[in-house]
């Protein structure tokens, strides 16, 4: 086992790749020889060559459209879009190119593409750096979604993601590449793409999260039980698309209260459409509505009160107090 942050986890398993299948080819802007703006692939230009890890030009569009091609053509392309704002540029090649081409062509063709992105608050960065915009992606038939939240996780998604015959897009918080440091195995594993995972147990209600509002949640739920002895689950989605819904129908059975966190804004996001999976397959189950933890409905704000908008523990625990007292 090594130790490694979740940026260094990343590269890890795109390493395993890039050894294991000559077809992975990593590009984007500036991830060759200055291994990205946050570093993530540093030295795999050194490791494996200009052929096989090379920067584009400034154009999320190309990125995108190479990645397409290569993909059709038998590579495995993991194309990094420097901040998930930059992919307005390229959502046609993404979600009308990449996530239709299994369909369109009748099954000819595939698009086994990895599209890595940056994502997330807390860090004070600027304008369209930090927005969670998963929802984009996850209304769209034909395109995995990935969200890691901690470096044992995005290792092996990452090494399902590139290996998948499907596009995957894969979102990593800007807050978590270099939080903590967690026991890693060295070489080649993967964690399945579609499976949740339980990451704290409890009885009396479930708490669903993904990315850094895993921490967040698991922060609530330690001082609910030590200051009410209330005891939370905490449930990781690690994938929202497939979503394990399975995972969290069996813990709604169990607590029979959910409430679900998300950094994106409020309104038509993963947390509604886990909620009405609820309802439409637990409702019996329920003794109080499923609520939603989330930023209000506004663009993201400057840095100055970014910590003021984002989910907390407080807004959590408040959460839970209410479902509790229903």
């Amino acid at each position: 086992m090594a130790q490694m942050n979740m940026k260094e986890a990343i590269r890890d398993g795109m390493r395993v790749e890039l050894n294991r299948d000559p077809n992975v080819l990593l590009f984007g802007e500036d991830v060759g020889n200055v291994g990205g703006v946050f570093r993530v692939t540093e030295g795999l230009q050194k490791e494996f060559g200009e052929e096989r890890v090379f920067d584009t030009p400034l154009a999320e569009s190309a990125i995108g459209g190479m990645a397409v091609g290569l993909g059709i053509q038998g590579f495995r392309p993991v194309a990094e879009i420097q901040f998930v704002g930059f992919i307005f540029e390229a959502l046609d090649q993404i979600l009308v190119q990449a996530a239709r081409m299994r369909f369109r062509s009748g099954g000819r063709y595939n698009a086994p593409i990895v599209f890595r992105t940056p994502y997330g608050g807390g860090v004070k960065a600027a304008e369209l750096h930090t927005d969670a915009l998963e929802g984009l992606i996850a209304q769209t038939p034909g395109i995995k979604l990935v969200i890691p939240s901690n470096p044992y996780d995005a290792k092996g998604l990452m090494i399902s993601a590139i290996r998948d015959n499907d596009p995957v897009f894969f979102m990593e918080h800007l807050n978590l590449y270099h939080a903590f440091r967690a026991e890693v195995p060295e070489g080649e594993y993967t964690v399945e793409l579609g499976k949740a995972n339980v990451v704290r147990e409890g009885s009396d209600v479930t708490i669903i999260a993904y990315g850094m509002m895993v921490h967040t949640a698991v922060k609530a739920a330690e001082e609910l039980e030590k200051t009410k002895g209330i005891k939370a689950e905490v449930i990781d989605l690690r994938t929202l698309v497939p979503l394990d819904i399975d995972t969290i129908i069996a813990s709604v059975k169990k607590t029979n209260r959910a409430i679900v966190v998300q950094e994106a804004q409020k309104s038509a996001g993963m947390a509604a459409e886990i909620i009405a999976q609820i309802n439409e397959k637990a409702i019996l189950h329920l003794e109080a509505p499923v609520l939603r933890i989330t930023p209000p409905d506004t663009i993201y704000p400057f840095a100055q009160i970014e910590d003021q908008w984002l989910p907390t523990p407080a807004r959590i625990i408040d959460g839970v107090n209410k479902v509790l007292e229903f």
